[in-house]
This record gives structure tokens, sequence and C-alpha cells, in this order.
């Protein structure tokens, strides 16, 4: 057994041990004409990191042991990655603008928790997280060694999955997805697949791959490459919180808002979403910390870039299983009041309706110089909604999980909002410079609408 570290977690020593690591390949070779699997443009610019995923499942006393769950995971996995063949492939190390779908695998660890996921789930901060991942690849950070050789090979392993033991029999599926090759929708995609293929090979019948319509989809682009590694997070320290806005207080809220705008002249907001508002709201909150913090300096609020999936919004729609990085920023510069700011963000959703294709839209893309976006996504707060992506419906054969999150700190000034367990409400991870969090954290109207 290799030993990754022991943690100090909940003021007692715990012990994260890991217990195998191997690569899974695909159950069938990846045709000959799907052996090059180009990056677009928006793939190719995207920042070089790793989309860190965590589901946690109870005991349901399906299994005799959580480690019997093993054999139908590596084989489920086998098969779906015969599918997703490029998440089975390899990238170059820097500046990739092509997968090369070689059926290398992906990796696959296991390992132990010297705790119950009770125990886990109810002292954990959100940085206890990371320890589940393989080598803690989340985002740009990984603890994996300079001399494994094994598992280097020739390029950057695209895909790793690590499940993890708990003491209770309780386990804790964690998987790391290059962002080079997918976003959020694609990744819940692949693991709602896996998740689905699981439960036919843990029965005792055959079950054979079969074309169907929620196969994943992969674009053909034509070969081009930018010479560029991706946007640059930063390197600013920051802290990863998780609030949790209930629907009841989040409707609460859009009537607030809806009021507060018909009290104003001009056009009143009609039907506000849930992420229209707390999009507004968060950003109140840090520019109002921003500007206590940074009173004394030239500090200038910074606008919103809300990163929005375009699959359904174009004129030519793209399936929803379509896989790679579908999303663009909307841009909101308007003033802080709440019925300027969600009717902006309102406009510029529209914009995309305009848009014929994904070729075209991804050309217009090659015209804007990457130092300017660059300059966009370092003056703005990033927001993310993985908001209907059904994240609790990943159903392994073992029941519905208990949480499923986003793990690891993620780029300062930014926001990622998911549904709430049961759909009752919207998770939101919030990271922001220290100091800034310790005053959102103390914001009362912030606080007033989450548990």
């Amino acid at each position: 057994m290799t030993m990754i570290g022991n943690l100090i977690r909940f003021g007692r020593r715990q012990l994260h041990t890991i217990i195998s690591k191997e690569i899974i390949k695909p159950s069938s070779p990846t045709p000959s004409h799907l052996k090059t699997h180009n990056l677009s443009l928006l793939d190719q610019a995207l920042v070089n990191t790793f989309q860190p995923f965590v589901i946690f499942y109870p005991n349901t006393g399906i299994y005799p042991s959580s480690h019997d769950k093993i054999t139908p995971l590596k084989k489920s996995l086998s098969e779906t990655l015969t599918k997703y063949y490029p998440f089975a492939g390899r990238l170059a190390k820097v500046a990739p603008s092509f997968v090369d779908c070689n059926d290398q695998g992906a990796e696959f660890l296991e390992a132990s928790i010297d705790s119950t996921l009770s125990d886990f789930l109810k002292r954990s901060q959100h940085g206890d997280l990371d320890q589940f991942f393989p080598h803690g690849l989340v985002n740009q950070r990984s603890n994996r060694p300079d001399d494994d050789d094994d598992l280097q090979s020739n390029g950057v392993i695209p895909l790793a999955v690590q499940v993890n033991h708990f003491e209770c029999g309780g386990v804790a599926v964690a998987v790391s997805l290059s962002h080079k090759i997918a976003d959020g929708s694609s990744l819940i995609h692949f693991l709602k697949d896996w998740a689905k293929t699981t439960q036919f090979c843990s029965r005792e019948q055959k079950h054979e791959l079969l074309p169907n319509d929620d196969d994943p989809k992969f674009i053909h682009f034509e070969y081009t490459n930018l010479n560029f590694n991706g946007l640059s997070l930063g390197s600013d320290e920051c802290v990863t919180k998780s609030f949790m806005f209930p629907n009841a207080k989040i409707n609460d809220f859009k009537l607030k808002v809806k009021a507060m705008s018909e009290d104003k002249s001009g056009q009143p907001i009609t039907n506000p979403t849930r992420v229209e508002v707390l999009t507004w709201l968060l950003y109140k909150s840090a520019v109002a910390a921003a500007t206590k913090n940074y009173s004394g300096s030239d500090f200038k609020p910074m606008g919103v870039s809300h990163q929005t999936n375009i699959r359904g919004r174009l004129m030519e729609q793209l399936p929803e299983n379509s896989i790679g990085n579908f999303h663009l920023a909307i841009d909101i510069l308007s003033e802080m009041k709440p019925e300027s700011f969600i009717s902006e963000f309102k406009k510029q959703k529209l914009k995309f309706d305009g848009l014929s294709d994904i070729h075209t839209t991804f050309g217009y893309l090659f015209g804007i110089p990457l130092e300017e976006t660059q300059r966009k996504f370092d003056g703005a707060y990033i927001f993310t909604s993985m908001c209907g992506y059904s994240t609790y419906e990943i159903d392994f054969g073992w029941g519905k999980p208990i949480k499923a999150t986003v793990a690891g700190d993620l780029r300062k000034n930014s926001f990622i909002m998911m549904d709430a367990p049961n759909r009752d409400g919207i998770e939101v991870l919030v990271c922001l410079g220290k100091q800034d969090l310790d005053v959102v954290q103390s914001d009362h109207e912030l606080l007033a609408f989450c548990n």
C-alpha cells in the first residue's frame, strides 16, 4: 500500500491510504478514423486545469462490503470509455491542439478513509474534499510523483478516478477531468452514463453496448493550432466556502427584488430566475467587501462574467449530450441596482439566440486577441451555473447520492452554483480572498437568504 499522507482533520489524526492503482482501458479499440480528436478554439483557449467532482453514497446494504462495488465499476468504466474515447487518450503537456485517442486508458485508484461518511460530512470543511482525488488532482494542483513513469506515459492523462471507502461502507467517487476536452455539462453526462452502465454490469446478464440517442456526441473541428497553453487562473491566494440557499428563501428574495424594481421608474423586472437574483446578490456582497477592504486604494468594482451553456441557444442547436467546451461568457457591466443588473443580464443572454451554429460562433472567437480575453477574465467576477444538471440523479445501482459537489479552491473571485439535494435550493461555492470572504460571511442581507 502507498501512503498518501497523514492529515489532521476534525481535531484528530485521519489516515488516507491508497490501496490500489491501475489503468482502465476501453473495452473496444477506437476506430482508426477517430484516432485524432481536434480541440476547438475554445478548448485550446481555456485554462489548462482539471475539473474535480465528487459524489458521496451511503452504505445501503446492497453489497456486503463497499469493495464489492469495484469490479462492476471497473468493467463499466471500460465499456463507457469506448464511447468517450478521447477521455482514454493523451494530450500534449504544453499547448495541446488535439487528443491522441490511443486507448491508453484512464487512471483508477482506490483509497481508504478512517472516518465514517456521516462524521466526515458533519465536520468537514470544503478544503477537506481535496484528499479524495487521485494525486490530489484538483484544478491546477497535483502531488503526482515526477518519477511515476507507468502513469505519466506520453502526455497528460485526461481522466482520473478515485473510489474512497469509508469505515461505514459508504463511498465517495471522485473524478478529475481535463477542462481542455470537456466542460461541466460533459463531465456530468459522462458520470450519468457511467452510472447507468454500472447498473447493467452489476446484473447477472449479458450487457451489449448498443447505440442510443443519449450516447455522447463528439463534434468534428478542423485542425487549428493556437500554440497557446490557455488562460491563466492567476496565483492570488483565495479561500472557498459553500453557501446554501433554500428555494423558499430564494423565492422570498425574488419577490423582494421584483418589488424593488417596480418601485423604480422604467421597465420592472418580470420573472427573475433563481440564478439571476443570486448572481446579483453575491456580486453586490463581493463588491461591498472589496470596497471596504481596499477603500484607500484605487479599487474599482469589477463586472460579472457569467459562463453560459450555449448548446440549446444557437439557431442550429447542439444536442445536450455534445461533449466538449460549449459555453460562452455573458459580460454584465451595469449599475449595482438589481433592476439594472438583472435587466442587463437578460438582455445579454438574448444575444446568443442570434448565433447561427457552433462553427460560426467559434470562428468569431478566433478574431478576439487572447490578451484581451485574459484581461477580461482577470477583471471580472466569474460565475458558473451547474443548476439543472441532475447531479443528484447519478445512481450506480447503490441509490442516489447524499452529496455531489465540486472540490478545490477555485479561481479567485469566482462562484459556482449547483442544485442542492432534492433540488431544494442552490448551493453556491464562493472563492474570494480571505479578507473579502470574511466580510461576505458577515453580510446580514446575504445570510438572511441562506442556511
